[in-house]
């Protein structure tokens, strides 16, 4: 039985006597599954003590499936879960952040999977915590690391190269101010704690390794079909990736793989998921659990085959020990579209270049069928 995560009735002495209390903010669910994984790093070397998250719950069907299932498996853990319909009818913000004022005040640490969400920013204006504490949102953490250090505004990758629309010059000023709160300074601390190859960061934050320890504890080992997986992912509905080239690229990667199954990404739109199984021929599936998860519990190919993505750094980690073997296929530019930022052929070539313990599959990057 793995140890218990960030028990809500365990508290840490903090100086003075009062307990110390932990505000974690998600999303997503790969974001609830990270501050998982933070508090059982750090319950190795001691109690994380009174952690409370708080879903601010989107509207996508797919995701809050997930978050659901996620939400369930951190009570199971020990963890106080708060749900927060934030996203429902217009005065849905105002009483999420409203409620949400005095327990950001007390907080004396604050725990977030995405630092560009406009949401998150506006409720880091509040808090008065000491103590900050990024959990990965993917491939997203490396962009972020990068801005903050150059001390950039902070804005996705895929929107890189945009003019700031009118939405954005409004929310300027709290963009500002939650950069400054993600600065280290004076008795401000900042952690970064990821998966993601991170080789420096900016001046007085501290980086931890996601190791993905909680997952491997917690699920598996996996059995392992002889077949190939294929990992997908929502590129096209990011208006990145032409959806033709997606769905040739697709074709010609589980032919010359054998893969039979394709998991889906939770943004992945259910029109473009028919059109991949009537094309392929793949048995598309939409997981209830993040990939992690879903590949540690099995079963999974002996082959997982991605393009680039988030998996292709943390699947290696949750399935370390195993037989599975992470291959991914390059981005060929000819399959951006027009309207994809400058930036992304680059940004994308480098989370296939720095990913660890994984197999390029430069042989597709730039065929497709006739």
């Amino acid at each position: 039985m793995s140890p218990r995560v960030g028990r809500a009735a365990d508290t840490t002495a903090a100086p003075g006597g009062s307990a110390e209390s932990t505000l974690a903010f998600v999303e997503s669910p790969v974001q609830l599954l990270n501050v998982l994984e933070w508090a059982h790093a750090a319950d190795a070397t001691g109690p994380t003590g009174g952690l409370t998250v708080v879903v601010l719950s989107p509207n996508d069907p797919m995701t809050r499936g997930q978050l659901r299932r996620m939400a369930q498996l951190a009570r199971d853990e020990g963890v106080e879960v708060r749900w927060e319909e934030a996203r429902g009818g217009a005065s849905a913000p105002f009483h999420t952040v409203g409620g949400l004022a005095g327990a950001l005040r007390r907080a004396d640490r604050v725990v977030i999977g995405d630092p560009f969400s406009r949401y998150v920013q506006l409720l880091l204006t509040i808090t008065r915590a000491r103590s900050l504490v990024v959990v990965d949102d993917g491939t997203a953490t490396m962009e972020f690391i990068a801005q903050l250090a150059r001390g950039e505004r902070l804005q996705r990758w895929h929107r890189k190269g945009g003019r700031p629309g009118p939405r954005d010059l409004v929310f300027a000023p709290v963009s500002a101010s939650a950069r400054r709160r993600l600065t280290p300074g004076g008795t401000r601390t900042v952690e970064v704690f990821s998966a993601m190859p991170i080789d420096s960061a900016p001046d007085g934050v501290r980086v931890t390794v996601n190791a993905f320890s909680w997952t491997r504890e917690r699920f598996g080992p996996p059995r392992i079909t002889r077949g190939s997986d294929l990992v997908g992912t929502s590129l096209v509905e990011t208006g990145v990736v032409d959806p033709d080239r997606y769905i040739e690229a697709v074709i010609a990667l589980s032919r010359a793989h054998g893969a039979t199954r394709y998991f889906a990404h939770r943004r992945e739109s259910a029109e473009k998921l028919h059109r991949l199984a009537v094309e392929t021929g793949l048995q598309v599936v939409r997981p209830d659990l993040p990939l992690e998860l879903i590949a540690r519990r099995g079963p999974i190919g002996r082959t997982i085959l991605s393009f680039p993505s988030t998996v292709v750094h943390t699947l290696p980690l949750a399935l370390a020990g195993t037989e599975v073997k992470v291959a991914v296929c390059d981005i060929d530019p000819a399959w951006l579209t027009e309207t994809a930022s400058p930036r992304a052929q680059g940004f994308l070539s480098g989370v296939t270049g720095t990913a660890r313990d994984v197999h390029r599959l430069t042989s597709v990057r730039h065929t497709a069928p006739a």
